[in-house]
């Protein structure tokens, strides 16, 4: 059942510090009553609220990143998440939100998660079946060498749909796409023939592949 179909307030629950060395507190986030039925945009405000008090009581540090990228999912944000932070360095789950007795959704279940990957911070939210991911948004990972572009690509097309040019979807439906930076410097060559070949050869390609490039366009 979608968000919208149901009637009642959010309460959320939340990890005060998702470390181990931590015992697991939690505490209630209620939306006020006029703001039923839930939608995925009120859901929203109800998350930022926890966040608002829990650093307001030292629970939490504030972010200093201006923008957030918001994922939404329709009941796999955890799953997505430990996906995610399984594949990138410097990654981690930062914080889980739970719904508590006023739902909507059943008790204990994740309403959302905050994580990064290589430092940069996400949010993901199970907000229902309305809306899905498409390639107008993408995910850009720049790779300095062949072996990244191989981990990556294989890693996160698992269960996904490997694409012409480098782009990807990976098995929540979400786009990727995995870049070598050899490759802007080949298309950005300042001769036009060299160029093209570089381009040529990369509209042929599925995962990019940096050798096969450098080859086309040295070519004469």
């Amino acid at each position: 059942m979608s968000f919208a179909e149901r009637s009642s307030t959010t309460t959320s629950t939340s990890p005060a510090d998702p470390s181990p060395q931590n015992a697991e507190t939690r505490q209630a986030v209620s939306l006020p009553s006029h703001q039923s039925p839930i939608t995925g945009h009120s859901l929203h405000f109800a998350i930022q609220a926890y966040h608002v008090r829990a650093r307001l009581k030292g629970k939490a540090k504030p972010s200093m990143q201006k923008i957030t990228p918001f994922l939404w999912f329709n009941g796999q944000a955890e799953e997505a998440a430990n996906f995610y932070t399984s594949i990138f360095k410097n990654s981690k789950i930062v914080s889980v939100t739970r719904y508590g007795e006023g739902g909507p959704g059943p008790k204990g279940t994740v309403m959302s998660v905050t994580f990064q990957l290589e430092g940069q911070q996400f949010m993901a939210l199970n907000a229902g079946p309305q809306f899905s991911f498409t390639p107008a948004i993408s995910f850009y990972v720049n790779c300095q060498t062949q072996e990244e572009v191989d981990d990556w690509w294989e890693k996160l097309s698992a269960g996904g749909k490997k694409e012409r040019c480098g782009w990807l979807k990976d098995k929540f439906g979400l786009s990727w796409q995995i870049i070598p930076a050899a490759l802007g410097e080949l298309l950005g060559n300042k001769d036009p023939e060299k160029s093209k070949r570089a381009m040529q050869a990369m509209l042929q390609m599925d995962k990019i592949d940096i050798a096969k490039l450098q080859q086309a366009s040295a070519q004469r």
